[in-house]
């Protein structure tokens, strides 16, 4: 088995060959779901910064408080 490995990564030919075989399976997004996706991500990524700032200004206010 370990043989094998070696004769198939010293040839990038035929590595290549077997990377498109492969990329070939992948059951690939289409447009549609793909913008779904991303604006998802997008939402998320908005609610967790929100979320980030609120935390930081009540944690500043209560130091800045604390400190005086």
């Amino acid at each position: 088995m370990a043989e094998d490995n070696k004769k198939s990564g010293s040839n990038p030919m035929k590595f290549i060959e077997e990377v498109r075989s492969e990329m070939n399976k992948v059951s690939w997004p289409t447009k549609n779901e793909l913008a779904s996706y991303t604006g998802v991500v997008g939402i998320a990524v908005v609610i967790v910064c929100a979320l980030i700032w609120v935390c930081d200004t009540i944690f500043a206010r209560l130091f800045h408080v604390i400190l005086r």
